[in-house]
């Protein structure tokens, strides 16, 4: 009797390891589609910021606060989706469109009425591609 209540316990203790793996296994699962999800819900948030920015910058003559705005909306959103990936192509995408960001922010402080966005709708759209699973 003492071998069968001992096969008992070691049947009960490796189902609750394998129980606890599994629902680790789920919960890190579940973790990385979080993430992706959050990650293609800013970068379609970026995609507006970014097309908020091209009708700013159109309009710069009438607002040209608009142009201010919709480059930090940007940049919250790049923090946002910076502060949840470890992903090294979202970082970097996340960097080039900072960059990217910078550059026309400083083209505008210097007087540029129409900079180039280019590098921004590039940047972000690299960054769409990477977020995309």
């Amino acid at each position: 009797m003492a071998a069968s209540r001992g096969r008992r316990i070691t049947t009960t203790v490796a189902g609750a390891i394998a129980a606890v793996a599994l629902t680790a296994g789920l919960t890190t699962g579940c973790d990385a589609v979080g993430k992706a999800l959050d990650c293609v819900q800013t970068a379609d948030s970026i995609a507006d910021s970014v097309t908020d920015l091209q009708q700013a910058v159109e309009n710069a003559a009438n607002d040209p606060t608009r142009t201010d705005q919709a480059l930090a909306a940007i940049d919250r959103n790049l923090d946002k989706i910076g502060d949840k990936t470890d992903n090294t192509d979202v970082n970097k995408a996340v960097d080039d469109l900072r960059k990217a960001v910078g550059n026309v922010r400083t083209a505008v402080r210097n007087g540029d009425r129409t900079p180039d966005l280019t590098p921004v709708t590039d940047a972000a759209g690299e960054l769409t591609k990477v977020c995309t699973p």
